[in-house]
């Protein structure tokens, strides 16, 4: 049995880079004071910004992204491994790549995602969401060599995606990761349900770090969760900022597989 205590971020970011970083880092030292090796920061987690070009004239190349360089120094100085959530990260096509970064101890990258599902929705009453107009969508599915088991990548809106999840846990992962900024509308009617559905199908550790509250008018769900293989609910953020733990032992990964192997029961069908 391998065991790694996890810790996932729940913060609310703003359009002020520098103090969302400063945020974001003390709460990964206080993750690493209770114990945490495995810390996971959520969605847009260096800025919660708004509009195409608002997202476009913050973004930097990933040589030059100050929360990229930041947290890289911060691996450094905990010694936690650290999952980036997503920052913006600035293109050569003139678009942005919604893109998570999973840190070793030593600062090195040792793994990039970029968000493959785009989340292109009319939530009425005014609240629509175009991310395509700006983003780059991803286009490799990618899963982590870590000490204590794979982990699989991925990044809110891609939560409703299961053959996703269902790729990642085939191909190594035991930990899922969904570093998230759902809306309050569809946080409330969706968040845990999907995340649990997640985990059940694919008898994996899903570990979702979240941003909550108001950021300039539009508002996200929170509780950030951390749910077991067989489907509970292990820990809850809450609607504050703040940290979640857990510890999770791969051990469970196995016992749920073993009890529901549907990973293996794949069979060939057609459509009639």
């Amino acid at each position: 049995m391998t065991t790694v205590r996890a810790a996932c971020l729940q913060v609310n970011a703003g359009r002020d880079m520098a103090a969302n970083i400063d945020t974001a880092c003390a709460l990964v030292r206080e993750a690493r004071a209770g114990g945490a090796d495995l810390v996971l920061m959520p969605e847009n987690v260096s800025l919660m910004e708004w509009g195409r070009d608002n997202v476009l004239a913050a973004a930097r190349p990933e040589p030059d992204h100050p929360a990229l360089a930041a947290f890289r120094d911060l691996a450094v100085e905990t010694g936690v491994w650290l999952h980036c959530g997503s920052i913006a990260v600035a293109l050569a096509n003139g678009k942005v790549a919604n893109r998570t970064y999973v840190l070793g101890p030593s600062g090195a990258i040792v793994g990039r995602y970029d968000k493959i599902h785009m989340f292109d929705v009319d939530l009425g009453g005014g609240e629509v969401y175009r991310e395509s107009a700006t983003f780059q969508p991803g286009g490799q599915a990618v899963v982590v060599a870590t000490p204590w088991g794979g982990l699989g990548l991925s990044i809110c809106y891609d939560l409703r995606f299961p053959h996703l999840y269902r790729t990642l846990a085939k191909n190594g992962a035991q930990f899922l990761t969904v570093p998230s900024a759902f809306t309050r509308p569809t946080g409330a009617a969706h968040w845990e349900v999907l995340l649990r559905a997640r985990a059940i199908e694919t008898g994996c550790w899903v570990l979702a770090p979240a941003q909550t509250g108001e950021h300039t008018g539009r508002q996200t769900w929170g509780h950030a969760l951390i749910v077991a293989p067989w489907g509970e609910v292990v820990a809850d953020a809450g609607e504050s900022p703040g940290l979640i733990y857990a510890d999770l032992d791969t051990a469970a990964v196995d016992k749920a597989r073993g009890k529901v192997p549907s990973l293996t029961h794949d069979r060939p069908f057609s459509l009639v």
